[in-house]
């Protein structure tokens, strides 16, 4: 059970880390781009959009604090 419970602690920081924010952002990026995928839309822009919202989210918030 040690091993377990190493295992997720370490894909908890790894995924996670400091900014759980960000962490959040990129899943519902994820999803968000899967649900249009789904719709077949062209979404090939969501993503690199989305990399830039995390990017500038992440930065504010590291230069506010």
């Amino acid at each position: 059970m040690k091993y377990v419970m190493s295992f997720g602690r370490f894909w908890w920081d790894f995924v996670v880390g400091d900014d759980w924010i960000a962490a959040a952002l990129v899943i519902a990026a994820i999803g968000g781009t899967a649900a249009l995928a789904a719709g077949n839309i062209a979404v090939w822009w969501v993503m690199p959009v989305a990399v830039a919202v995390v990017l500038y989210v992440s930065l504010r918030r590291a230069i506010a604090a």
